[in-house]
């Protein structure tokens, strides 16, 4: 399956339909170590949603949040519907083409990552892509949850409370 025309960033509903249509998320580079980024998402995930099954994918952990953690894309129990990825912007090429052989529906680099490279791969071979956004605000903002991380305080004021 190729796509067709050029690659957009999807827009907000396109995000949401997205998530709605997945039912397993692939975390590439999850961490056990809870200052990491991947961690926190994938606590949200496992946590305060029962509308994914997380995989964790990391070469060097056994267990991550008392789930097994397999090496590789290839490793996994099936395709993923999404490959949630918290890697350096110059190994999203790497991954977008192992998640493209694993048979992945979209590739989502977290907030703040982005390649041009890895677009392209993911979107030519017909994987919905998004970049720079994080899936744990995504979710969160549709199904109303962005008060769990703190996002919503309630306060109106730009005046720091001490």
């Amino acid at each position: 399956m190729t796509a067709v025309g050029t690659w957009q960033p999807p827009t907000a509903l396109q995000r949401l339909a997205i998530i709605r249509r997945s039912r397993t998320v692939a975390i590439v580079g999850a961490s056990p170590n809870p200052a990491r980024a991947s961690y926190f998402v994938a606590t949200y995930l496992l946590s305060s949603s029962t509308d994914f099954t997380v995989w964790m994918v990391n070469p060097r952990e056994t267990e991550i949040l008392g789930q097994p953690v397999y090496p590789s894309l290839a490793d996994l129990p099936g395709p993923p519907d999404i490959v949630d990825v918290f890697r350096r912007p110059a190994d999203l090429p790497a991954v977008a083409r192992k998640a493209v052989a694993a048979g992945a529906a979209t590739f989502w680099a977290q907030l703040g990552l982005h390649s041009d490279e890895a677009v392209e791969i993911a979107h030519r071979a017909g994987l919905d892509v998004v970049t720079n956004r994080c899936l744990k605000i995504e979710h969160a903002r549709f199904a109303g949850g962005l008060h769990l991380a703190g996002f919503d305080t309630g306060v109106i004021s730009s005046r720091r409370v001490l």
